[in-house]
């Protein structure tokens, strides 16, 4: 589907990371704590599938989160600029996105939850950051700017469309499309069924048990990041755990994508999709060609995990 340049200016919008680095850095803290509260009171679910925050019309929701009988939850609002806090009582609070600390985006956050009788005790040391303040402390990180967070926010709006395409490709064990705020990144991740070998862990602010458990399966994961202050540059991403022999050295499309071996992954600058006639073409042959290197070069079945197995009804 080939976008005019209008389209591409309202739904594949630029996104230099310095431009708005400020803000990337506080909105990454901010979802952070709202991630930690769905942490502490959602049931397990493996390779931390309980922590991950969804994209909406709107902006990003922790989904449905439990607490005792009740049922709560909470959402970034990037048209309006809010935090909503909504329960299955019919309360509500709101908090406005705003320049401020982290530290007072923590405190509204829990004086918030605890009006609304849903107070919870969360782990406020940030994780998958070398340098890390916990949240109560972190007066350092205090920007917003609305316009480059809707900015974002689109980014991942049309990443979130594309990477669902891609996942219905495949029927056999796939993780939903999510966002992770310990590393800021929107991913999805197909699943061969075997076995993986122990992850080294290592992962700043992350307990080995916790990378272990996530990489405990053979996986190819398929993301989009936006960058930070080492990589200022935003990129779609394509990694195997484990990763087979001749993965870096595969041909994989576009020509713009190239494999990193400071990341041990195929990089796909967001620019090049973006910039292209068709951004959802360039975006899916980038899925689906560094796909097919890690699932040929590891031996998967694929044959058993075509779509044409789904057998969808005729509607």
């Amino acid at each position: 589907m080939k976008i005019s340049d209008a389209e591409r200016a309202q739904f594949w919008p630029e996104l230099p990371y310095a431009a708005w680095q400020p803000t990337a850095e506080t909105l990454h803290l901010w979802t952070q704590v709202v991630g930690k509260v769905r942490l502490k009171l959602s049931p397990w679910v493996n390779h931390s599938w309980h922590v991950t925050l969804y994209l909406t019309a709107r902006g990003l929701t922790t989904s449905p989160i439990p607490h005792g009988l009740q049922t709560f939850e909470i959402a970034f609002d990037f048209l309006d600029h809010e935090l909503r806090i909504t329960t299955s009582g019919g309360a509500a609070r709101s908090i406005k996105l705003e320049p401020q600390s982290v530290a007072e985006f923590y405190q509204r956050l829990m004086n918030a939850l605890g009006e609304l009788g849903l107070a919870v005790t969360i782990d406020t040391m940030p994780n998958e950051l070398a340098e890390a303040t916990r949240f109560e402390l972190d007066e350092t990180h205090r920007s917003y700017d609305p316009v480059a967070a809707n900015r974002f926010w689109r980014v991942l709006v049309q990443s979130d469309r594309v990477f669902k395409e891609f996942r219905a490709r495949f029927c056999g064990k796939c993780s939903p499309v999510h966002f992770f705020w310990g590393s800021f990144d929107l991913a999805v991740t197909r699943f061969s069924g075997r076995p993986a070998p122990r992850h080294p862990g290592g992962v700043p602010h992350l307990l080995d048990v916790v990378a272990r458990e996530a990489y405990a399966r053979e996986v190819s994961s398929l993301g989009f990041w936006p960058g930070n202050a080492a990589m200022p540059t935003p990129i779609y991403y394509s990694y195997a755990y484990p990763e087979p022999p001749g993965f870096a050295d595969a041909k994989v499309e576009p020509a713009a994508a190239s494999y990193s071996t400071q990341l041990h992954e195929f990089t796909l600058p967001y620019e090049a999709v973006r910039a292209a006639d068709s951004p959802d073409e360039v975006l899916l042959s980038f899925a689906q060609s560094t796909y097919d290197a890690s699932s040929i070069l590891a031996g998967w079945d694929r044959e058993m995990f075509e779509e044409r197995r789904l057998n969808p009804p005729s509607l």
